[in-house]
């Protein structure tokens, strides 16, 4: 069953336009011109139940009008959509009982008040339970470590520790959808983890369905396996992560440390006929380009009982980097041709992902 079903949807606005000049400010005062501009323009796709799927793009590129047009906030132009079956703008009084919501920069959470006091007023405005509240609060607080801020009021809380409170807000009635609009925004990294390791768990226990949009692509890489890409309104790309990372990596680089002065014609003779490009950072340290398509232990095994080596790490191109190069090109099917990477060019990835000890392998 679908918990997200979108085909064609289209929103609209209607932008004033501005005149130059004293005699245009003037026209404006009496006749105002406006222009209609597309935020979302006739996307369309389906997220099944119990999935976490990533909706990112940059900024402008309609992502925040297509959460709020999925929770009821806006009305489409044109197009369809069913949340869990619901038309969110036409029955919204059902419809809110299944999901949660939570934007980064608002709040749901009443200011002034302590935390506990905004938790059982959300009780009352989606009418659950006085027993199953208790129950759900009892876990969430547990598992979010909540139990010294309750009685807090939120203006006094740190933002980490507001965010873990509006997940709380945003799940007392136990939805089934939860759309997470920049949920870790301006976090630091400890409490990002965190909220990632909760949210993998609230959907891997409960089958939640997730719906994340951010511009931290740690995120998406964290929690998604699926990808949407917006941009300029329209969806350029939808799919696994990891058939974009193949589809667009520029390979890995290897970087080794010798412990005795080599050249770039020694090391560049080891891998011979290979397809990889050799260069030296130092008489002591080389890197090695590897094409996506192979495999780099056929790298390794020729270096490695040749030379003495030191220390081994391993690069690959991160997601930041893998979605740059696709805004830029303005297609996410029509990745460069990397054979045409220069000499010098080695297409290395800002991210360490393996660093092993390669002392024993002499």
């Amino acid at each position: 069953m679908l918990a997200i079903d979108v085909h064609q949807l289209r929103k609209q606005f209607k932008v004033q336009k501005n005149r130059e000049g004293l005699k245009g400010a003037l026209q404006d005062l009496f006749k105002r011109e406006h222009t209609e501009v597309a935020a979302v323009k006739d996307i369309s796709f389906q997220i099944p139940q119990g999935e976490i799927c990533g909706y990112i793009g940059e900024n402008g590129a309609g992502k925040s009008t297509t959460i709020k047009m999925l929770t009821g906030i806006l009305v489409p132009t044109s197009g369809k959509l069913l949340v869990n079956g619901f038309v969110p703008y036409k029955e919204r009084e059902k419809f809110v009982q299944g999901i949660g919501v939570v934007f980064g920069q608002r709040s749901q959470l009443w200011w002034d008040i302590g935390v506990i006091e905004s938790f059982r007023l959300l009780r009352k405005v989606y009418r659950v339970d006085e027993t199953d509240f208790r129950k759900r609060l009892d876990e969430l607080v547990e598992t979010l470590q909540l139990q010294e801020l309750l009685n807090r009021p939120v203006r006094k809380l740190s933002l980490g520790q507001r965010m873990r409170c509006e997940l709380v807000a945003a799940l007392l009635h136990n939805p089934s959808i939860l759309f997470l609009d920049e949920p870790t925004i301006g976090l630091d990294i400890v409490v990002k983890t965190e909220i990632r390791e909760f949210l993998k768990r609230l959907n891997r226990e409960q089958g939640t369905t997730i719906l994340l949009t951010t511009h931290d692509l740690q995120d998406i890489e964290a929690l998604c396996s699926r990808v949407i890409m917006l941009d300029d309104g329209r969806i350029i790309y939808d799919g696994g992560l990891e058939e974009l990372k193949a589809r667009w990596g520029k390979g890995r680089e290897v970087q080794f440390q010798f412990t005795d002065p080599v050249t770039l014609a020694r090391v560049s003779a080891l891998t011979g006929e290979l397809d990889v490009r050799w260069s030296l950072d130092n008489d002591l340290t080389a890197k090695v380009w590897i094409p996506r398509e192979m495999n780099v232990s056929e790298v390794l095994s020729r270096v490695v009982g040749r030379l003495d080596i030191s220390d081994i790490k391993i690069f690959e191109t991160n997601t930041d980097e893998i979605v740059r190069e696709i805004y830029q090109s303005g297609s996410a099917e029509a990745p460069r041709d990397l054979s045409a990477l220069s000499e010098g060019e080695t297409g290395p990835g800002d991210r360490e992902t393996e660093k092993t000890e390669a002392g024993a392998a002499r």
